[in-house]
């Protein structure tokens, strides 16, 4: 029998290498300059605008670019297609001057007859900005990046000045607009590609076959496959001259779709693809011990949690929340799942932001505490919820079944009845931002390294709505007044105070129960030269070169 297994394996193995070879078409000399990226799931959206996950980030980080962006490896912003900017009206008007000859890309239905200018700039937000906009509702679900934010309602204007200046009017000071322009929602997509989509009517297309200004160029998607790119020759940035001796260029990229780590691993030493996502905390010493690969590793600005919602009783009754927190051995969580990787947490935000409160005591683990808390809400027989769980591994929970078997257990001990329940990733998500589940695994990375995107975007008040990515749907007035505050000034000290007075604000609602923040790996083949960690989760195969 196990010869017979061993054998079907290895058939299977072939044919699905055969078959993604044609697929991904990577049969001839290109072959070799291909790099595949093992990645860990399917894109919920090619559109920058529209896409909420670090994974479909990546997909799209790959062909758009932003007026501003985040220095590959850093926090740290530059310019990208805004060769520079100025703000005047004491923070409420910014002055963007573009990039002189920046290409878009090109496929087989439309081919640019000029460079970027100004009129790129603004049909990018303001699709996103007026509901009225041709294209406000084409390409699937809302905006919600932009709209979590509270962009709509800060944004007063968005002016063409020339061909090569775009001005933002505010309707107050914010300290966070700028990094946040740096998010995937700010990718520039092209004007004069959506004027011919419109012509056709077959606007869809937009998010079908994007077109952008990245290093590479969009070339396919199949769900549950792969994303397939190609390298743009045209593209504005040069590559760097000290690349790694006996390297090449890439000049395709494919996003090999690979949801199991245990398998993204095979693939890699297998050789079937140069870099994978989140190898498994009990795979990382054979990582390490293998000549051929490389194990990388990061901080990331992350958080893990289980969001309960407040608008469910008996959820909605902060005793029981407090009890599910008690409950909930964590510490017992971090060791097993995460290992050393894993933090244990008890804030949103995590211990690498400047906001953190650290003066704020470990939440403790008292079972008979939670007992006496339940009783005191009219719930000594407990009650049953569900509790959905991730089907995929993330950077900031690498096995989410595993995490709601023990928080499942926890529970049971007090009386809780929690019913698992998981769907693929996307229904997954869509489930979790129409408010379907009662209690929700879940987890954030940061996209710009501000508190902001931690305290506003994933539990502010604006992003409690429907769609929004507040989970818990808890909306505390006090808290949202610090965080709005902190968000209406530049300094660092009275930022500070602010985030850290709503840190003790979720401290007395408990709208989630904190798991950990991790450090993230990545593991490639050791003839990949360039590749980085990030502390915003992003991957970037700009400039990633493959060796000989």
């Amino acid at each position: 029998m196990r010869r017979a297994g061993s054998i079907f394996g290895l058939l299977a193995s072939l044919v699905a290498s055969l078959l993604a070879s044609l697929i991904l078409g990577l049969a001839g000399p290109a072959a070799a300059r291909t790099l595949v990226y093992c990645s860990e799931g399917n894109p919920e959206s090619l559109d920058p605008g529209r896409v909420t996950t670090t994974t479909a980030m990546n997909v799209t980080w790959q062909m758009f670019n932003n007026l501003v962006e985040f220095e590959p490896g850093t926090t740290t912003l530059r310019p990208a297609l805004a060769e520079s900017w100025t703000v005047s009206d004491e923070g409420r008007t910014y002055d963007f001057t573009l990039r002189e000859g920046v290409r878009f890309h090109a496929n087989a239905r439309f081919a640019p007859s000029r460079t970027l200018d100004a009129d790129d700039v603004l049909f990018s937000f303001l699709r996103q900005w007026r509901t009225d906009h041709p294209y406000h509702r084409i390409g699937g679900a809302d905006f919600g990046y932009f709209r979590d934010l509270g962009l709509a309602a800060l944004i007063l204007g968005i002016e063409r000045l020339d061909a090569r200046r775009v001005r933002f009017r505010l309707r107050e000071a914010d300290a966070t607009f700028l990094p946040n322009l740096a998010q995937a929602f700010g990718g520039i997509l092209s004007a004069e590609y959506a004027e011919r989509l419109a012509e056709s009517g077959d606007r869809e297309e937009l998010a079908r076959s994007p077109i952008g200004t990245g290093p590479f160029r969009f070339a396919g998607y199949r769900p549950d496959l792969a994303v397939r790119y190609r390298g743009f020759p045209d593209y504005w940035r040069k590559p760097a001259r000290d690349r790694a001796e006996g390297s090449a260029p890439i000049d395709g990229l494919v996003f090999s779709i690979t949801p199991n780590a245990a398998v993204r691993l095979t693939k890699l030493k297998a050789g079937e693809c140069q870099v994978a996502a989140f190898p498994s905390p009990a795979d990382l010493d054979a990582v390490r011990s293998d000549p051929d690969l490389v194990l990388l590793s990061g901080e990331e600005l992350n958080v893990a949690y289980l969001a309960l919602n407040t608008t469910r009783p008996p959820m909605s009754d902060v005793r029981v929340r407090r009890a599910i927190n008690l409950a909930i051995d964590r510490q017992a969580i971090v060791e097993a799942v995460y290992g050393a990787a894993g933090r244990l947490a008890r804030n949103p935000l995590p211990p690498g932001s400047w906001a953190f409160h650290d003066g704020l005591p470990e939440i403790g683990f008292d079972r008979e505490a939670a007992v006496r808390l339940l009783a005191e809400a009219g719930l000594a027989g407990g009650f049953e919820t569900d509790l959905w769980f991730l089907p995929v591994s993330r950077p900031y929970n690498p096995n989410g079944r595993r995490v709601a078997d023990m928080i499942q257990a926890d529970l049971a001990r007090i009386g809780i009845r929690a019913n698992l329940v998981t769907r693929g990733w996307g229904e997954y998500r869509a489930a979790l931002y129409g408010g379907e589940p009662t209690a929700m695994l879940y987890g954030w990375t940061s996209d710009n390294g501000d508190p902001d995107n931690f305290m506003n975007v994933l539990l502010g008040c604006q992003a409690a709505a429907p769609g929004g990515a507040n989970l818990a749907r808890w909306c505390d007035p006090a808290y949202d007044a610090a965080i709005q505050a902190a968000r209406r000034t530049d300094d660092r000290e009275a930022r500070t105070r602010l985030y850290r007075e709503a840190q003790e604000r979720f401290r007395a609602g408990l709208p989630w129960v904190p798991l950990a923040h991790t450090v993230v790996h990545m593991a490639t083949r050791r003839a990949v030269a360039g590749f980085r960690m990030d502390p915003l989760g992003r991957y970037l195969f700009e400039g990633v070169t493959l060796r000989d």
